[in-house]
């Protein structure tokens, strides 16, 4: 075996001294929670995506939750989204009582296939999110005119994408979108540990979701539907959640952002690098980066032809790992999950996410990978792979 002295996963964070200090000076401050470096962050996000309005969250699953509880969804209003996802895109339809709809992807992107969605628009639609799998952006452009042609909302699952344009265009301006969030968790381009944030131009939709992160409370006065008592008074409008983010996470999270365009410039080139070494092999491919997009690489996914091969996944899979390669997959469609399938979904509804699935590994990409780790990998993979 070879290289088996250093071990490789998918993803790791980038933490520098200064991100450190950074979270220091907030454990050494009065403010550890609901302070100013939460407003400061929201502020950072709102500069660097050119959104007017930025909320941030616990984590990027409650992100999703809170965006589709603003939209004020009835039971059994429908929404469309992909099935080559994490669970938390379509669980959050759920959450708000809303019903799933999945729509098949792009072969070339791996992302939602416009014609697809158009196929899925009921009466009962109300709604749409695209997610921008591994941090290339959807044709937002396309799903936002079928949105608009159809009065459906969009709310842009970018939990890959903080970074990524679109037609030169950041990520969570929302031009494209009523809503757009964000995942900050330690394999994300940036992490604050746990994290999420939405971004809208919709001053209301705003609003209602930054009550909605406490527990649906406000203490504006501007808007209390009673004569309060004092400076202390308060009033609960919603039925919201405990879905804050601290100051240490935001004072973490301001720092790595000042960083983002670093990393990403670090990911394009390591995905550039992979797709040399791999390069004129016809048992592997790569997913197309559009000339629309200017993806941020939160994912590297390798693409094998498996029907040609004596090797199959799973047995690829294992002896990797011991190899030294602790890889993954993305995503087990969702609609091949067993909650899912209580629901009807089956195998061979979406074809080409069950395909992809099929031939799909995620490669080593984060920021301290060195050309010679790339290398060394390759070489691996290259050998494992009969």
């Amino acid at each position: 075996m070879f290289y088996k002295s250093k071990i490789y996963n998918y993803g790791s964070q980038s933490i520098s001294l200064r991100d450190i200090w950074e979270v220091v000076k907030v454990l050494r401050s009065n403010w550890l929670t609901q302070g100013p470096k939460v407003k400061e962050f929201e502020k950072a996000i709102c500069d660097y995506t050119n959104a007017k309005y930025c909320v941030a969250v616990a984590n990027g699953a409650a992100a999703l939750h809170l965006s589709m509880l603003s939209l004020n969804i009835k039971n059994g209003d429908e929404f469309i989204t992909t099935p080559n996802t994490f669970v938390a895109s379509s669980n959050s339809i759920l959450y708000a009582g809303g019903k799933v709809q999945f729509a098949d992807i792009e072969p070339t992107t791996a992302n939602i296939d416009p014609v697809e969605i158009e196929k899925k628009i009921t009466s009962k639609t109300k709604g749409i999110i695209p997610v921008h799998f591994a941090g290339q952006s959807c044709d937002m452009q396309k799903i936002y005119e079928i949105a608009t042609n159809n009065n459906l909302f969009v709310i842009e699952d970018a939990a890959q994408a903080l970074g990524s344009e679109y037609k030169k265009i950041k990520v969570g301006n929302c031009k494209f979108s009523d809503l757009t969030i964000f995942s900050f968790h330690p394999v994300k381009n940036i992490t604050t540990g746990e994290g999420g944030a939405i971004t809208t131009n919709n001053k209301e939709l705003y609003e209602k979701i930054l009550m909605l992160r406490t527990h649906g409370i406000t203490k504006d006065f501007k808007k209390f539907k009673n004569d309060y008592d004092g400076s202390w008074y308060y009033e609960q409008h919603h039925l919201g959640f405990n879905y804050r983010i601290s100051d240490m996470q935001c004072a973490l999270g301001i720092s790595q952002l000042k960083q983002l365009d670093k990393f990403i410039k670090r990911r394009r080139e390591i995905v550039e690098t992979y797709r040399r070494e791999f390069y004129d092999d016809n048992r592997f491919n790569f997913l197309e980066e559009k000339d629309y997009s200017r993806a941020a690489w939160h994912l590297c996914p390798l693409l094998i032809n498996f029907e040609n091969l004596k090797t199959n996944k799973k047995e690829l899979f294992e002896e990797l790992k011991k190899n030294g390669l602790n890889l993954q997959v993305h995503y087990i469609p969702v609609h091949l999950q067993p909650y899912y399938q209580s629901m009807g979904f089956k195998k061979g509804d979406f074809s080409v996410s069950e395909n992809f699935y099929k031939r799909t590994i995620s490669l080593p990409i984060y920021v301290k990978l060195k050309n010679n780790d790339i290398k060394k990998i390759v070489k691996i993979i290259k050998r494992v792979v009969k």
